[in-house]
Parts: structure tokens; C-alpha cells; sequence
């Protein structure tokens, strides 16, 4: 059946177009009739009907056939069964009766119409045919060639459609001439934007993961797992790879002899930095490699809930940990899944310290407390920043010097004022120690813990069968031997002799009770 001209133009137009010839034809047909309908002023319902053969377009009206006129409801569209039969005998109820309009005096304005029609169908539906293709291959890299630019977007011929990658989903490094072949990550299909609805990326992490499975036949046959990626395109990737063979190494595989690897997916990618970092179980030994190439001190879990680490990293090495704005540990931190809270040795430290201050600094008093200032002074010292007795203490005469309004005298009536505060805390009222106070221990008091505990000794060496005479006189020998020992722990201590009945205090025993006399 040989087709007409017009109708082969249609097949060629949806061919190159993708979508379907009936979808193009039913588009003339609804062109032919919305413009037929116009000329004609009437509000019938009208169709249009192509003939492939001839390539003649007709438009007619249609009305539907009821049995009289008590059911009609719409007189426009429907007609009477006697009506009906006048024009079409055998005509049944139900049907449907056409009226052809001639198309003939349709002008130039009715065909423009129909014109502007059959492109909006078109478009319509080479969206939808694009939608189609492309709504189920997101995250897929494609091949695609550069078209043109429009502003800061780029556009890519992916062949069956165009493709706009906006400048937020561009590497900084890159710039594309016209032709160029390069691969994009599909991001997603948006049916409601005005030009290419395809939104394609070359920042997306899914571009350094395809490149490494075309470089690296290792992870190609996933003997080398990528478990995780961070990138910041234009600047920096980190991947994370894990090895099923423990026979192969997997960052080595990704590297390559002599770097080759790595180098060609550094060039695809414009000379943009990648860290390739083996992954780990451990949490805490994957931050110490996903940190490099800074040196990590030590790890540790802050809140397993809220997934927050704590990095302590030598001084030397913060910065380097910390990165360039920030990057390196915020690229870490992307990595793991994790918040990442650096911090270097010194830094440590005085958090501890603080901390160590905190729990033994115990109350504190009001610097108010110690009327003998005067109110003037405390007024001074509260503005900078001094509002406690125990802080006052702890600072030095150069200190306080620097405050406004701090002279020699001055210094001098706070120097005499806090000494006295404390020397009244301490006394007490009516001579009485400060309540939890322990009592020290006094000379004679060990004096006598030390006789009590000779005579106990005494008495366990007479029960004792085992000691004889000669090894009792050699222990007597030695004991008079170590008189001078203690005549002198008697001196220190401010007791006589005959107190501490040196006949019987061995040279241990006089020790201790040096020690504790001491104390």
C-alpha cells in the first residue's frame, strides 16, 4: 500500500524525533480540527482524519443519535432518531452521525495555528519518550559530547536527547570545547524544566567510582570492594577500598606499577587529588588512615549515638590533619559517617586541666566576702573580671598591677586583706579547726603507736618457739648498735629517750616512727 508524501514525512520526523508515527498524526488530526472548528465559529464537537494513502486531511462534526427529542440534553452534540434517519437511513440510537465540513477556505492564519498544534504534541512527546529512556538510569555514567554552552551551564549531546550540567555539578579544574567526548553522571530526569530535562554531573562521587572500575580490573571483578567515597570536585576525593582476597592489596591494586592507575583517572579528572585509603571495621583505625596524610595521636568514641570521634593529633600535625578550609578532616568525616572533633595535644591538655581544676576547685566565694577591700577596689578587681576570693588569690602581684586603677598601696591593702581572710579561715572561731579538717598527727602521739606496736612484738616473740638465745642477744647487739639513729629521731621529734625506750626500739621500728612523726 504506497503511502502519500505527507504521511512519509511524518514517518521521517518521528524517527529522527524517537517517538511514535500515530502520536504525530493524531496530532495533525487534532491540528486539522481545533482550526477547522475556529473558522467555522462553532462549538460542535469536530475530529480530523488523515487519509495515508492520498494524504488528504478532513474534518467533520460528530453528533450522537437519541431516540427523540424528550433525552436530548445537549442540542449541539446530539441529534434525534428522525433527524438522523433523514440523513443516514438505518441509523440506530446510540450511534454516532457525521457531518464533513469542508476544509478548503481554511487560510493562512487556521494553518499556522495547526502548525504551532503539531509542534507542541511533538514536544510533549519527545519528553516523554526522553523520560522514558532516562527516569531509570539515574547514578548511571553515560558518554556524551559537548553541544554548547548556555550561560554557566553546559550542554551534552547524550545522543538520544540533550543533557544541561549546571555549574554547581562542575569541576572547577575542567573546561570543555565544543565536540569534546567526556563522561557524566546521570543526576535526574526533571520534566518541568523548559530546555533538556536530563540534568547530568561531573562532581558527583559516582564518576571517580566508574573510572576506578574501567582503570582497576581488580575492582572490575569485585576482588577490590570501593565501600566508601567523599569528594569535593575540583579539589579532592578520598575512597575508601577493601579487599575479599587477602592475597591482594587493595590500595596497591588501585594505584598501580608506578602509580599508572591512578595517574590516568587523575588526568580524566583534570589533575583533581585522590587519597586512596583502606577500609576498616574498626571505627577508630579507619579515622586514623581516612585522616592521613596527617599523623593521628589517638582515637577515641565520644557518643556512640550521635556517631561523634574525637582525634587528638600532635601540634605540629593539626593543621595538616585539618586540611586546607577545613577539607581534609571535613572529606573524613564525610567518609566515615562520622562527626569528627579534632583537637592537638596542647589543646587536650588544658581541657583536662580545666576539667581536673574544675572537680577539686570545689565552692568558691564571692569576692564581696572580704570586707577590709573596701568597695572601691572590689569594684575595680569585678571589672576585670576577678568576682572570687580563690581567683584573687591565685594571681600574681605583676597581675594585678595591670588592672585600672591598681597602684603599689593598693596592691599592698589586697595583699594584707586576703592574707588575713584566710589566716581567719583557717583559725577559725574560738581557736577551732575548720570542720573536715583532719588533726596532724604530733610527735608523742607516734611515740606511743610505735611502744604499743614493740610490745605486741615482744609478746609474739615470747610466745614464739623457734627464736633462740644467740639470735635474740645478736638482735640486742644490733639494737644498741642503732642508739645514735635514734637519739636523733628523738631530737627531731622533741622527745626524750627514755620516752621512746630506745632498749627496745629496733632500727625498723624507729624509721617508722620517724615517718610518721614526719607526718
Amino acid at each position: 500500500m504506497a503511502t502519500s508524501a505527507l504521511y512519509q514525512s511524518i514517518e521521517l520526523l518521528s524517527q529522527e524525533k524517537g517517538i511514535d508515527p500515530g502520536i504525530v498524526v493524531g496530532a495533525v488530526e487534532e491540528a486539522i480540527a481545533l482550526a477547522t472548528r475556529k473558522y467555522y465559529k462553532t462549538q460542535e464537537n469536530m475530529r480530523g482524519e488523515l487519509n495515508r494513502e492520498t494524504g488528504e486531511i478532513t474534518a467533520y462534526i460528530y453528533k450522537t443519535v437519541v431516540a427523540n427529542e424528550d433525552e436530548i440534553e445537549d442540542p449541539v452534540n446530539q441529534i434525534t432518531l428522525s433527524e438522523a434517519s433523514e440523513l443516514a437511513p438505518g441509523v440506530e440510537v446510540g450511534s454516532e452521525i457525521r457531518m464533513y465540513r469542508d476544509t478548503s477556505p481554511l487560510g493562512r492564519i487556521a494553518a499556522q495555528l495547526a502548525k504551532q498544534i503539531i509542534f507542541q504534541k511533538v514536544r510533549e512527546a519527545e519528553r516523554d519518550t526522553v523520560f522514558q529512556e532516562y527516569a531509570h538510569r539515574e547514578k548511571e555514567v553515560l558518554n556524551a559530547t559537548v553541544k554548547r554552552t548556555e550561560g554557566q551551564d553546559i550542554i551534552f549531546d547524550l545522543g538520544k536527547a540533550e543533557a544541561r550540567c549546571p555549574k554547581r555539578e562542575q569541576s572547577r579544574l575542567e573546561q570543555f570545547s565544543v565536540g569534546e567526548r567526556v563522561r557524566v553522571v546521570l543526576l535526574k530526569v526533571d520534566r518541568a524544566a523548559k530546555g533538556p530535562q536530563v540534568i547530568v554531573s561531573r562532581a558527583a562521587p559516582e564518576l571517580v567510582q566508574n573510572l576506578f572500575q574501567s582503570e582497576v580490573p581488580e575492582i572490575y571483578d569485585n576482588t577490590v570492594v570501593i565501600r566508601a567515597i567523599a569528594r569535593e570536585a575540583g579539589e579532592r576525593t578520598k575512597i575508601a577500598v577493601q579487599s575479599r582476597d587477602k592475597d591482594v592489596d587493595p590500595v596497591g591494586a588501585c594505584v598501580g606499577m608506578k602509580g599508572m592507575r591512578v595517574q590516568s583517572i587523575i588526568r580524566e579528572l583534570r589533575g583533581e587529588k585522590i587519597d586512596i585509603i583502606e577500609f576498616s571495621e574498626e571505627i577508630t583505625t579507619f579515622a586514623e588512615k581516612a585522616l592521613q596524610p596527617a599523623k593521628v595521636s589517638r582515637v577515641s568514641i565520644t557518643d556512640l549515638g550521635e556517631k561523634q570521634l574525637e582525634v587528638i593529633v600532635d601540634d605540629t600535625q593539626l593543621s595538616l590533619a585539618i586540611g586546607k578550609k577545613g577539607q581534609n578532616v571535613r572529606l573524613a568525616a564525610k567518609l566515615l559517617g562520622w562527626k569528627i572533633d579534632i583537637k592537638s595535644e596542647e589543646e587536650k591538655r588544658q581541657e583536662v586541666e580545666q576539667q581536673m581544676q574544675a572537680l577539686a576547685g570545689g565552692p568558691t566565694t564571692p569576692i564581696e566576702q572580704v570586707s577590709e577591700l573596701g568597695e572601691q577596689i572590689i569594684q575595680k578587681l569585678v571589672a576585670a573580671g576577678i568576682t572570687t576570693v580563690e581567683s584573687l588569690a591565685d594571681m600574681t602581684p605583676e597581675q594585678l598591677e595591670e588592672i585600672p586603677g591598681i597602684g603599689e598601696k593598693t596592691l599592698e591593702k589586697i595583699s594584707v586583706a586576703v592574707r588575713h581572710y584566710f589566716g581567719h579561715f583557717e583559725e577559725g572561731e574560738g581557736g577551732e579547726k575548720p570542720e573536715g579538717e583532719a588533726e596532724a598527727p604530733t610527735a608523742s602521739a607516734a611515740a606511743d603507736t610505735a611502744e604499743a606496736e614493740l610490745e605486741n612484738a615482744a609478746e609474739v616473740l615470747e610466745e614464739s618457739q623457734s627464736v633462740t638465745a644467740e639470735q635474740a642477744e645478736e638482735g640486742l647487739e644490733a639494737s644498741e648498735g642503732n642508739e645514735a639513729l635514734a637519739e636523733e629521731l628523738a631530737e627531731e621529734q622533741n622527745i626524750t629517750t627514755e620516752e621512746l625506750a630506745i632498749e627496745n626500739v629496733s632500727p625498723a621500728d624507729a624509721e617508722e616512727s620517724e615517718d610518721e612523726g614526719r607526718a
